[in-house]
């Protein structure tokens, strides 16, 4: 009884913090997209990515960092306190919550699992990479009918190239190409989308089509250093977008066309009006004020730990009433 008690309220606290920093999210990530889009597509990307996951996370916390403990601290292990019927609905909700990000983490990996065996039937290495050897990235030439170029695992992921891309394109344009599905490995973008198929909530299509679209941006930035290349990617998306797709898109991959029309235009658009000074990392002192910000809540929560402890258990019990 006593671990039932404590599964049912820790599911509780879980739920009733993810759903109202889901609502905030909900509300709020339109001008937070608005504000990270006046800084590098990459911070806007990342600053995207924070906020979907930040429902799962920070209850996660909540509820690991403070309800637990508070409740295997301060509860008693006899008890004949009855449980009202809030306790178990939340802790329900909070319990078909989490199975049911697992689940759609499941089913996206087995998705892809099957898509790389297809992709891998026949498939060799591609020898006229252009990649030098300390990219340590393999690049597999395909004859399944898999998008033109795509970046698709999440241990050990690997470049996908079709017949039909080597065909289009010119070496530049390639090179320049595998970059950019290079870069999006470099940041685990597939491993990003596995997470964000954990956090479940509703209504965030838009959300999520938003930090796709940053992301894309964000390896076109990462793979051009000069107008050049820039224009050699943009002539690459210009291609591989006017070849037909055998399939759709597999989930888990971050092919190189995919976006809807608007935001491939709006790609080709900024390739084009590339300029260097616009290229120009972004002052280093984020990562600074993030650790001093990182410091001051652990050092807060040191402090104060042991009064939060008392205050969340008792929270917990008026719950439990």
């Amino acid at each position: 009884m006593f671990a039932l008690r404590g599964i049912a309220i820790s599911s509780s606290v879980f739920f009733a913090f993810y759903s109202a920093l889901s609502l905030v999210v909900c509300v709020a990530w339109r001008r937070v997209y608005v504000f990270g889009q006046r800084s590098s597509a990459q911070n806007c990307a990342d600053l995207l990515f924070c906020l979907r996951t930040a429902p799962l996370v920070l209850a996660a916390a909540v509820t690991l960092v403070l309800t637990l403990p508070s409740f295997l601290l301060f509860e008693p292990r006899s008890v004949a306190e009855p449980m009202g019927p809030v306790p178990v609905v939340l802790g329900l909700c909070g319990l078909a919550v989490l199975l049911a990000g697992i689940w759609n983490a499941i089913i996206a990996l087995l998705r892809v699992s099957r898509t790389i065996a297809r992709w891998s039937c026949g498939a060799r290495a591609f020898a006229g990479s252009p990649l030098n050897s300390r990219q340590s990235v393999s690049v597999l030439l395909t004859s399944a009918p898999a998008p033109p170029l795509t970046a698709a695992g999440i241990l050990r992921p690997k470049v996908w190239l079709s017949g039909a891309a080597e065909f289009v394109l010119t070496e530049r344009e390639l090179q320049s190409a595998l970059r950019h599905e290079v870069v999006h490995v470099r940041r685990r973008d597939n491993f990003r989308k596995l997470l964000l198929r954990m956090v479940v909530l509703p209504g965030m299509a838009q959300l999520d089509s938003a930090w796709r679209e940053a992301t894309e941006m964000a390896a076109d930035d990462a793979a051009v250093s000069s107008a050049a290349q820039a224009l050699d990617l943009a002539a690459a998306v210009i291609k591989l977008s006017r070849l037909a797709p055998l399939e759709p898109p597999a989930e888990l991959t971050t092919a190189l066309v995919h976006s809807p029309s608007a935001c491939v235009n709006a790609r080709v658009e900024r390739l084009i009006a590339w300029t260097e000074p616009l290229q120009r990392p972004t002052p280093g002192y984020s990562l600074g004020l993030g650790l001093c910000a990182a410091a001051t809540t652990l050092a807060t929560l040191a402090v104060t730990y042991s009064t939060l402890l008392v205050k969340v258990h008792a929270a917990t019990e008026w719950l439990v009433r």
